[in-house]
């Protein structure tokens, strides 16, 4: 069983002034692919809270999959992919490339997603948009490479390819 951590980065979130649709929406995509959430957190655009709740999940709570929202853009506050690779092991590039490649099917504003992936000890993390719209497009992307993902992140050792 996959165990989840959504984190939700956002200053009006966390103030109670804006309403949280992605992070529900990514659990709702999760349940549908019998990954169980575990956690999740609304805080503001600062990176050491995004750092810490990231530590938190991987290194306290020892969640398999740590998805963030928001802060992926080129505002200002969006700072949520530079604290992610403060704190990660790894990046995984690919995941990030064919979230942005599937995006710019339907907007080029796609193109300027900073989001990441990448490892911190055996939790995969993955940076994905604000928008509810969004979250959906881009978690749909990576949705059928999770388990398989995080598998090889905690170390089986059977090969990838079939017979």
């Amino acid at each position: 069983m996959i165990q989840a951590g959504i984190i939700t980065v956002s200053d009006k979130g966390s103030r109670g002034t804006r309403e949280d649709l992605s992070g529900p929406a990514i659990a709702e995509m999760l349940a549908g692919a019998a990954i169980v959430v575990k956690h999740t957190i609304i805080i503001p655009d600062e990176i050491d809270q995004i750092q810490k709740a990231i530590i938190n999940f991987a290194d306290v709570e020892k969640l398999d999959l740590i998805l963030t929202t928001g802060g992926t853009g080129v505002s200002p506050r969006d700072l949520t992919p530079d604290a992610t690779l403060e704190v990660i092991d790894k990046q995984i590039p690919g995941m990030a490339e064919a979230m942005r490649h599937q995006s710019m099917l339907i907007t080029p504003h796609a193109m300027i997603s900073r989001a990441v992936a990448g490892i911190r000890g055996s939790s995969l993390i993955i940076n994905l948009p604000g928008s509810p719209k969004s979250v959906k497009e881009n978690l749909a992307v990576v949705l059928p490479a999770l388990k398989h993902a995080i598998e090889k992140i905690k170390g089986d050792e059977a090969d990838c390819a079939a017979p």
